[in-house]
């Protein structure tokens, strides 16, 4: 968790010395269609994956019960 901040603190700081400020790009029509089309498929791939986990919970306890 650590490793993340502190990748996220360094991305804060690049994207700041080449002069990109992240609150125009995320309320620019394109950075807001953008976001959203991403977020679509992280939530679709957590439904799969939390899906597969679910069936393989399911399956484990009806092998063992």
């Amino acid at each position: 968790m650590v490793r993340f901040i502190i990748l996220v603190i360094i991305l804060i700081l690049a994207l700041s010395y080449f002069g990109i400020s992240i609150r125009d790009v995320a309320t620019s029509p394109a950075g807001q269609d953008n976001f959203t089309f991403v977020w679509s498929y992280v939530k679709e791939g957590w439904e799969i994956a939390s899906a597969f986990v679910a069936h393989l919970i399911e399956s484990t306890r009806a092998v063992a019960g």
